[in-house]
């Protein structure tokens, strides 16, 4: 048996993603010399890494030959044993093919879809207003990524979600809980990353049972009731099916586009000609965003699953094999994007980029993060004078979800 390429490690180990110079130039080796490359790691059932953007593209888009699966995401096989023994199985969108994912998808759909999102700019403008104003109010000094990209992208979801203010505090620990179970910093008094992944799931489940209840005798006009009162195939969802419902959005809707704000806006503050390019014409906006969002990639990976054998750039994979489509990586491929490495506003295929996956299983919410940092990025840079790092920016340690957790800036306001 050949020996392992311990350059897989980059794909398991959540610190890998802290260092993202380390990770990115070990993603760019792979991309050369094995770009499907077999990872076997103990305790991990073996998986292929994909990691150029043609590959990553074409699997995201064949939902038919690969298969999500209710273990789409990246954990240790006892992670998942363990859950089974308490019962808990993760039944998301992000966990369903075909019939089963298209029903429960068509439920929400409508509240994402673009005109729907466009019907939200007032308030998005107020929200985002008054996290600049609350910017300005801290002296011109904060830490980016947790008093503002945050809060501002919580506060977003949960109006949508119609959850009041006072809960937020509440949501947000719950929400790191889901994604950043990895990193030491979240894990406080717990043992392990799965005692919080659990204990998270079930404060997640009592939060939401109250909400559904509350919501089934009261209806309103908010994404909650839709969840609460929703059917499926012509039958009320079960618990279970409306808990996973309620957990994917809040998160996914959450953190993803939190970590592209600040990670977004760290590269931006690192290249002070392009805070300058945008300054002179804000028509770069939408532009620019889809750059922060390929320069992030908040979605490290999904898992595929092959129903036939398929061939990636010249590599087999076995029918039944699984495959770990790696988007910052396919987000980086020099065949795709001149000068990956580059942070460039006036890219003109960012659009390109492969953050949101594709195909059936395409980003329910992409409208809504773009349209969030759409509206935040002109009002900080129409409020300040200069905008600037004022410390190292921390990335998140995690595997599947995670970015820039802290962000020093310091700024001059007008």
């Amino acid at each position: 048996m050949a020996t392992p390429d311990p350059r897989g490690d980059i794909f398991i180990q959540p610190a890998a993603y802290a260092d993202q110079e380390v990770w990115h130039a070990t993603a760019a080796e792979l991309r050369r010399e094995a770009p499907v490359l077999r990872v076997e790691e103990e305790g991990y059932t073996p998986f292929w890494a994909v990691t150029r953007h043609e590959d990553v593209f074409r699997v995201a888009r064949d939902n038919e030959h690969f298969l999500n699966t209710r273990n789409s995401v990246l954990g240790p096989d006892a992670q998942f044993e363990f859950l089974g023994t308490l019962g808990i199985e993760p039944s998301t969108l992000i966990h369903m093919d075909g019939e089963e994912h298209e029903g429960h998808r068509a439920l929400a759909n409508d509240w994402f879809r673009p005109r729907a999102v466009a019907k939200r700019q007032e308030a998005i403008d107020q929200i985002a207003t008054e996290f600049v104003e609350r910017f300005r109010a801290s002296g011109g000094a904060c830490d980016f990524a947790q008093d503002i990209a945050v809060p501002y992208t919580l506060r977003v979801i949960m109006s949508i979600f119609g959850i009041p203010q006072a809960d937020e505090p509440t949501m947000l620990k719950l929400t790191q809980g889901m994604f950043g179970a990895a990193d030491p910093e979240y894990l406080g008094d717990l043992s392990d990353p799965i005692t919080l992944l659990t204990d998270t799931i079930r404060q997640f489940d009592e939060y939401f049972q109250g909400l559904s209840d509350e919501r089934r005798a009261h209806p309103t006009d908010d994404l909650a009731t839709v969840i609460a009162t929703g059917e499926v195939g012509g039958c009320p969802m079960d618990h279970h099916a409306t808990l996973w419902y309620f957990t994917i959005v809040a998160t996914a809707g959450h953190d993803t586009t939190s970590f592209a704000l600040s990670g977004g806006l760290e590269a931006l503050l690192r290249r002070q000609d392009q805070v300058t390019l945008l300054r002179d014409d804000p028509s770069l906006i939408n532009n620019a965003v889809d750059e922060m969002i390929r320069w992030t990639s908040p979605v490290r990976h999904f898992l595929r699953y092959l129903t036939e054998p398929a061939v990636l750039s010249g590599v087999e994979v076995p029918a039944g094999d699984r495959l770990l489509l790696s988007y910052p990586s396919a987000n980086r491929d020099e065949r795709m994007f001149e000068d990956p490495m580059g942070f460039d506003v006036t890219r003109t295929n960012a659009n390109r980029m492969i953050a949101f996956g594709g195909g059936e299983h395409f980003c329910l919410g992409s409208t809504f993060a773009r349209r969030e940092l759409r509206t935040i990025l002109p009002k900080l840079l129409e409020a300040t004078e200069r905008i600037e790092l004022a410390g190292e920016p921390e990335w998140a340690q995690a595997n599947f979800v995670g970015g820039v957790k802290h962000l020093p800036v310091a700024a001059t306001f007008h």
